[in-house]
C-alpha cells in the first residue's frame, strides 16, 4: 500500500509536465480518478446545466462511483505512464 501511494503521488507530479496536453476526455479520465483515489465516491448535487465544466467533471467523477481509492489510483498512475 505505502509503495502505490508513493507511485500515485509521483505519477500526480509527473502528471503536470506531461509532453503534450491530453485532449478534453483524457482531463477529464485524469481529474475523475484523481478525484475517486483522494475523496472516493462523488458527493452533492449535480451542478446546474449552465455549468458545463463543472457538470462534465461531476459525471465523470459520478463514472467511477464503488471504485475502491487503491483501483483509482492504480488507474491513474497507468493512463499517466501512457501519456509519457
Amino acid at each position: 500500500m505505502p509503495q502505490l501511494k508513493a507511485a500515485f503521488e509521483k505519477a500526480v507530479a509527473e502528471s503536470k509536465s506531461l509532453p503534450a496536453k491530453p485532449d478534453n476526455a483524457t482531463l477529464l479520465k485524469i481529474y475523475s480518478l484523481y478525484k475517486q483515489a483522494t475523496v472516493g465516491d462523488v458527493e452533492g448535487d449535480r451542478p446546474g446545466f449552465t455549468d458545463f465544466v463543472g457538470r462534465a467533471k461531476y459525471d465523470a467523477w459520478a463514472g467511477l462511483k464503488g471504485t475502491s481509492a487503491n483501483e483509482a489510483m492504480q488507474q491513474y498512475i497507468d493512463l499517466i505512464e501512457d501519456l509519457k
